[in-house]
């Protein structure tokens, strides 16, 4: 139960407004050097305005914190975790500066992104190279980092998402629960970026890359739990949600809605729609699915659910423990803890390799071979 060397964890996240005002400012955060207008922009902010200009996520992170905090605490393991941004407060620049002046040099990095892709996990390591280097501008010891594997199959990460699929097709109409179809959804991206994400020499762009390959195993490995405990095997596909960006780009498809219209003619009664692609509900989450395509299923006269995002779960903070104490005694060299996960593909690497992931333009990273 050591997790020595390392005596704190940061939590880290994308960040989101938390009122009207925040809107804008954030998006202006996100969207830096793509010289997006300020008027495109607040058309996008639309999806906040509607909801009181508030974002989940900052809550939802708040709840894992404190979740955490005692995950450690009932497991007698005295690390403290604070949790820092990249896009909005606590910006993790100002928390990793309050981390080095309580005395912490040694940090481990969860992020709440368990998929490989540039967003999802480079970009990260970017901006904890940018925080260090702000500290040592400032005269502030520089602490040793290290981020975190990739959870994506870890059961702790999966266990809720199953729950979260059999609670669904509990709340679907009886007549129409075992021909429903699950639609696994993630955050799109530019089919480039895909095919250049994880590890060239494990996940060959020509394959579509670690972040579609990894997406497929957990839902994949969902569907046969789910099948298990319920004696029924439902069809099922993974899909995209939340595309952005210039038209002429290819992204990911299909998208969610295109979907529902897709079933809906092949005779499709009932859906599932399960948001594996986010650890916590989103605004993506909030709007693209629980309006827009509940909206669609309700057009096409669909029954539809939405399943839980794995969020707070304590299984989930059992499972950021677990990864802590994996690193902790890798780091170690004797001890180490065997790496617990499920599906397919095995645990991910301790240490991102060169090129993997690769920057659109290229940054320093923390955390890696480069």
């Amino acid at each position: 139960m050591s997790s020595k060397p390392y005596d704190a964890l940061l939590l880290l996240s994308f960040g989101g407004p938390e009122g009207v005002d925040d809107v804008v400012p954030f998006l202006e955060n996100v969207t830096r050097g793509r010289g997006i207008p300020r008027e495109r922009l607040v058309e996008v902010g639309e999806h906040y305005f509607r909801f009181g200009g508030v974002s989940p996520i900052n809550q939802q992170n708040r709840e894992l914190l404190k979740a955490i905090r005692h995950d450690f605490m009932t497991n007698d393991l005295n690390v403290p975790v604070y949790w820092g941004n990249r896009n909005w407060a606590p910006y993790v620049t100002d928390t990793m500066r309050d981390m080095v002046r309580a005395g912490h040099r040694r940090i481990a990095v969860l992020a709440t992104s368990a998929y490989a892709s540039y967003s999802g996990c480079r970009q990260y390591r970017e901006d904890l190279a940018g925080a260090v280097e702000q500290l040592r501008v400032e005269g502030l010891p520089v602490p040793r980092i290290d981020k975190l594997r990739h959870y994506f199959n870890h059961p702790g990460f999966i266990e809720p998402m199953v729950d979260g699929v059999l609670d669904s097709l509990a709340k679907l109409p009886e007549d129409v629960r075992d021909g429903a179809q699950i639609a696994f959804t993630t955050h799109s991206l530019p089919v480039v970026a895909a095919e250049n994400s994880g590890p060239p020499e494990m996940y060959p762009p020509e394959t579509g890359g670690a972040y579609v390959a990894q997406h497929l195993d957990v839902a994949q490995t969902i569907m046969e739990v789910v099948e298990e405990r319920t004696g029924v095997s439902h069809a099922w596909d993974l899909v995209f949600q939340s595309r952005s960006g210039a038209p002429h780009i290819p992204w990911l498809e299909p998208d969610i809605c295109d979907h529902l219209e897709d079933l809906h003619a092949a005779g499709v009664k009932a859906v599932v729609m399960a948001p594996i692609g986010f650890v916590s509900d989103h605004m993506e989450v909030l709007f693209d699915l629980d309006t827009e395509a509940m909206d669609k299923a309700s057009e096409l006269g669909m029954e539809a659910e939405r399943s839980a995002t794995v969020g707070a779960d304590p299984r989930f903070a059992a499972a950021i423990r677990d990864l802590l104490l994996e690193r902790a005694g890798a780091e170690r060299g004797c001890g180490a803890k065997t790496p617990c996960w499920t599906g397919r593909l095995g645990p991910s690497h301790h240490l991102c390799p060169a090129n993997c992931c690769a920057s659109p333009v290229p940054r320093p990273a923390l955390a890696g071979e480069d």
